[in-house]
């Protein structure tokens, strides 16, 4: 079902949304890192609501347990098993749609898929998935971190509310990872409103990556961008990614888009500008790597809508119990989480890339 990622640094997660519990598997974390259950429950409370009434009203404690791969605190270079065990479900909130084709949901396309599918709450197809995500990503932070690599993720739009300056000592300040308190209450009244009337929106999540060096990636079908796009569009929701200038360069000249080279006082070489979004070629460049990535507006809602069930007739449909009128601001961390892992298991591709690495290893 293609629940695993990663080539060095392989992730493979599990669990449903409404099963017992959800769970991922690392395989390829390197021995020595200092890692405990603390690092990885801060990083999940990123992912969870705070308390608003913008945000779904079921409460998971997401307690993760370290099952495997660590002792004393130490990651020992076995496989690392993570468990996060579910206990807030409601799953009656879905006997009624059990046959009914939610639309815009994967429930048809799961259904011809395998001629079966979870009803509750969407089952592997549910954003709770990406909880076990998270719990990998914060793994692969702690290492890229003693690397001085970071990775900030907070969201730039609402609907048609947008960032126009940002200020990042706003992000954790409000529940919508907003970087700017001003456009944080627009989209909050924005957001209001789309509750009141039973309706959701959408919305855009920018990522920076800081001190990733230059040359990481490949050069053809691997390309960093690529890889990285494949890591982000399968978060669920996503319909679109860009880097650097993104859809702006496909009406831009040469002249505009192309970013100059300099060598800067301390004779390294720089870039005037960034519209290649850190990445040239598939390869990094040394410069900040940007992208910003669309989320579609949540898919269940209290509007009535005309859809079908499995038996080929025509019904409508409005979805009640708890969901998210915008999954934009639980997604922030969950771009993060995939991000980290991706330029994780890229890094150590790379140490093996050429002999004078080997080299300085073995001799």
């Amino acid at each position: 079902m293609g629940s695993s990622f990663g080539k060095l640094f392989r992730i493979s997660t599990w669990g449903e949304s409404h099963g017992e519990a959800l769970g991922v598997v690392i395989d390829g974390c390197p021995a020595g890192v200092a890692l405990n259950e603390g690092d990885i429950q801060k990083y999940l409370a990123r992912r969870q609501t705070k308390n608003s009434n913008l945000t779904t009203k079921r409460k998971e404690p997401d307690e993760v347990k370290i099952m495997s791969g660590v002792f004393d605190s130490v990651t020992t270079g076995t496989p690392i098993s993570l468990v996060i065990f579910n206990s807030n479900q409601n799953s009656k909130d879905y006997k009624d749609i059990a046959d009914i084709y939610r639309p815009a949901h994967a429930d048809f396309s799961y259904d011809q898929k395998y001629e079966f599918r979870d009803y509750r709450g969407g089952g592997r197809s549910s954003g709770r998935e990406t909880v076990a995500r998270v719990a990998a990503g914060s793994v692969a932070k702690k290492i890229l971190e003693e690397l001085d690599i970071h990775v900030d993720a907070y969201t730039i739009s609402i609907g048609n509310i947008h960032v126009n300056e940002k200020n990042m000592d706003e992000t954790f300040n409000n529940p919508l990872y907003i970087p700017c308190e001003k456009t944080y209450h627009k989209a909050k009244e924005y957001l209001e409103k789309c509750v009141n009337a039973g309706d959701s929106v959408g919305g855009i999540v920018e990522c920076v990556v800081k001190n990733v060096p230059a040359g990481i990636g490949e050069p053809v079908f691997e390309k960093l961008d690529a890889v990285l796009s494949m890591a982000i569009m399968s978060i669920g929701g996503t319909k679109g990614i860009e880097f650097g200038l993104g859809f702006q360069a496909a009406t831009a000249l040469g002249s505009e888009n192309n970013d100059s080279f300099y060598i800067d006082s301390d004779n390294k070489i720089k870039k005037h500008t960034n519209n290649s979004g850190g990445v040239l070629g598939g390869i990094s460049d040394g410069d900040d790597i940007i992208f910003r990535v669309a989320f579609k507006p949540t898919p269940s809602i209290k509007h009535s809508q005309q859809t079908v069930n499995k038996n080929k007739e025509n019904v409508e449909i409005s979805i009640d119990g708890r969901h998210d009128p915008c999954i934009v601001p639980r997604s922030v961390v969950v771009v993060e989480a995939m991000t980290y892992i991706t330029i994780l298991d890229f890094m150590l591709q790379n140490s093996v890339s050429k002999i004078s690495n080997i080299k300085k290893l073995y001799r």
